[in-house]
């Protein structure tokens, strides 16, 4: 894949050294040519130094050619211009702008263009770090919209299959841990003792979904 990056601060020079490792071909865009040396000497792709929603400067960074682009600057009009830009006149066909305000970012998710809100998806995983609330967070999608969290069960759902456990909790079963093997369950995999459940859910039903599970199984033991 060839990833035009717009944007060498902390965030965009970390993604182009792991896309850059994987082998994928890589061009980061900066105005500031001084954000390159972020990159360091093992960089192998390109740097363009430039205004990233100028065409002429995506163009040399070869968005015509672009598999993806990244809009990671620390300007949120600059990035979504840039990546609207990417997508709709240079129909990129994978496009992603961070964009500090999370308000604004789900604007852009309507019009099609995956945002990263940082200070929503920072507050958030800090939240979870400095008041310790039992939940075990395996995985956050970007938006931070969806997640993926442990749910611990009640005795009283062992012997008890997964669509019993999903329509008492109200949240999708994602996968499950039995001694130490993860395997996809299937609505009628039954539940052992010592079983590691883990559901898909988003904030506003996490914590009702995991007093569900907590709580003894409807017309169970």
């Amino acid at each position: 894949m060839h990833v035009v990056i717009m944007g060498c601060g902390r965030l965009g020079s970390t993604l182009a050294h792991k896309l850059d490792s994987r082998g994928h071909s890589v061009a980061i865009i900066d105005r500031n040519a001084d954000a390159f040396r972020r990159l360091g000497a093992e960089f192998g792709g390109t740097t363009v130094t430039g205004i990233g929603f100028d065409r002429d400067v995506l163009r040399e960074a070869g968005i015509e050619r672009a598999d993806a682009f990244a809009a990671v600057s620390s300007g949120d009009n600059s990035n979504i211009i840039s990546a609207r830009l990417a997508r709709e006149n240079f129909g990129v066909a994978r496009v992603v702008a961070r964009i500090y305000d999370a308000r604004r970012a789900q604007v852009y998710e309507r019009l099609g263009i995956p945002t990263v809100a940082t200070i929503r998806w920072a507050a958030d995983r800090m939240v979870r770090h400095l008041v310790p609330e039992g939940t075990v967070e395996v995985f956050r999608d970007p938006t931070s919209a969806v997640s993926i969290v442990e749910a611990p069960l009640h005795r009283d759902w062992v012997g008890r299959t997964i669509k019993a456990l999903e329509d008492g909790t109200g949240a999708r079963v994602a996968y499950l841990m039995r001694f130490g093997i993860g395997s996809l369950a299937t609505a009628s995999t039954v539940l052992q003792d010592g079983d590691q459940v883990f559901v898909v859910v988003t904030d506003d039903i996490v914590e009702n979904v995991l007093a569900a599970a907590a709580g003894a199984e409807p017309g169970g033991h």
